[in-house]
């Protein structure tokens, strides 16, 4: 949350650090802009090629006794949970730091500030967590609805090979991923659209960007991705009514752990994940 100088007196301009502009609403106007948010896209996609170009070179070089060929290696890094996780970590830690950069070059400010954190307390987190599950529960009965256009098997579904596999992606998904992609969807590319085309039609842009972005993983079948439309609906909804992008964080956490938790029970704590 920004504040307003309590220092500077009346008569003088408050600091760069703490200008803001406020609303009706009486919440701050973020100051993320659509630059912000190309940057962010483009080291993403730097950083995401530069770790899976090295993440790949290390595979190959410790499993260079097996002579894998091109198909088999491609085949082997795609459906991997220990190479992809490890990956993607990386990239995300590259692409925090980034965004730390960025907004104290760019508008001399802290990360958490800039994209509009505003932890919430403790009644707020509990309606998240139990908006959360509500979304989850709502997922679960819209793939029901939609089960006959939903393929049996999905890219997604192979990196879910073995038990350890099945934890690294459960901790993975639940502490990581949502973190970063709220940081990203609902922390620069929903205020920056915002600024552009205003609330309603960047809610519905960021919704199709996060459901585009788990394409690969869903073999852009039509069904599951407008299901995660409507879930990055939810998200963003909720970060445009809070005004918080914690608030959509522990929506996502508590969607995804109520996700795994289902994945586990129904294969007896990832035991039988081909059954």
């Amino acid at each position: 949350m920004h504040f307003i100088d309590p220092i500077s007196r009346p008569d003088e301009p408050a600091s760069p650090l703490t200008e803001v502009s406020v609303p009706a609403d009486g919440r701050p106007t973020s100051i993320i802009d659509l630059l912000d948010a190309l940057f962010v896209g483009l080291f993403a996609a730097g950083a995401f090629f530069f770790c899976g170009s090295i993440a790949a070179g290390i595979f190959v070089f410790a499993h260079r006794a097996q002579k894998l060929g091109h198909d088999a290696l491609s085949k082997e890094l795609s459906r991997n949970a220990f190479f992809q996780v490890p990956t993607e970590l990386a990239a995300y830690l590259m692409l925090l730091v980034f965004m730390t950069f960025l907004v104290a070059t760019r508008h001399r400010t802290g990360l958490f500030k800039a994209v509009s954190w505003n932890a919430p307390n403790r009644d707020r987190t509990l309606y998240a967590i139990a908006g959360g599950m509500v979304i989850a529960m709502f997922s679960g009965l819209a793939e029901f609805l939609l089960r006959r256009w939903i393929p049996t098997s999905l890219p997604i579904d192979e990196f879910f090979r073995d038990r350890p596999s099945a934890f690294l992606l459960a901790g993975f998904g639940i502490l990581v991923a949502p973190f970063m992609e709220e940081m990203v969807f609902r922390g620069f590319l929903y205020p920056a659209l915002t600024k552009w085309t205003g609330v309603g039609p960047s809610v519905a842009l960021c919704s199709a960007s996060f459901a585009l972005l788990h394409g690969a993983q869903l073999g852009y079948a039509w069904a599951p991705l407008l299901v995660l439309f409507l879930v990055g609906l939810a998200l963003t909804v909720a970060r445009a009514v809070t005004g918080s992008v914690a608030v959509s964080v522990v929506i996502h956490m508590t969607y995804n752990f109520v996700l795994f938790t289902e994945i586990f029970i129904g294969t007896s704590g990832f035991r039988n994940l081909h059954g």
